[in-house]
């Protein structure tokens, strides 16, 4: 019998189930998004507390433009009221804030809103919180092999010493570091074009549990799911001879 794993330092949760939580209860898909972003905070905090180093969250990607576009006013609204009302409680609890993603089509308010968010809790050096909004994980594929060729069109990196290290230096910031343990709530088992390069390896748990229900024990549980997999990362272990 093989080794428990070690505790995951990057866990990564694709936010899923906002809507159906909201029209099981006869309601607006608006209000199951209102309940799933505060339920964020628990989860952040929950993850501080058990000693997650890095946690990233799918909250918008950049497929979800084509829902209606009164739910995605709605969702950007959010995104903003949140940043700023969360930002002290942020700062306090000793968080590190990135947004990942292609900011640039967002609105004025909500760029400033992130820069204010990263720049206040630059000094932090608890947990790395990563939002991902307007994400999508081919894009930052593409992103980075613009940058990487622009450069070598300069001249100032040679293509014969291209390397998977080259690639992540060029990933979106902070989000670089490869995924442990991915979760998707809300009973789909798929990864959705969320962290292609970080998660080649990762651990993927899928849960039927809406992302409203995720609480601080569904979390312990994924973890505690994640420490009895046996990771071999296409190696072989004593078991396998």
């Amino acid at each position: 019998m093989s080794d428990k794993k070690a505790f995951p330092e990057h866990v990564a949760i694709i936010l899923d189930g906002n809507g159906r939580w909201a029209r099981e209860r006869g309601r607006e898909r608006t209000y199951g998004h209102q309940v799933g972003a505060a339920n964020v905070k628990t989860i952040v905090r929950a993850a501080g507390h058990m000693g997650i180093k890095v946690l990233t969250l799918y909250a918008f990607s950049t497929e979800n433009w084509k829902r209606p576009s009164l739910e995605v006013r709605f969702l950007m609204k959010l995104f903003k009221n949140y940043l700023i009302s969360q930002l002290k409680e942020l700062v306090e609890d000793n968080v590190q804030v990135h947004i990942v993603g292609d900011t640039s089509v967002l609105s004025e308010g909500l760029r400033k809103g992130i820069a204010e968010c990263e720049r206040d809790t630059a000094r932090n050096n608890g947990m790395v919180l990563n939002v991902a909004i307007n994400y999508g994980g081919r894009m930052e594929i593409v992103h980075a092999m613009r940058e990487i060729a622009e450069k070598v069109e300069r001249g100032e990196i040679d293509p014969s010493a291209i390397s998977e290290d080259t690639v992540k230096a060029h990933l979106y910031p902070s989000d670089a570091m490869d995924v442990d343990l991915l979760i998707r709530t809300g009973g789909e088992s798929r990864i959705s074009n969320f962290l292609l390069w970080q998660a080649s390896y990762s651990e993927l748990y899928f849960t039927p549990v809406l992302w409203p229900d995720f609480t601080k024990e569904e979390l312990e549980k994924a973890v505690d799911w994640y420490t009895g997999r046996d990771r071999r990362f296409g190696g072989l272990t004593e078991k396998d001879h």
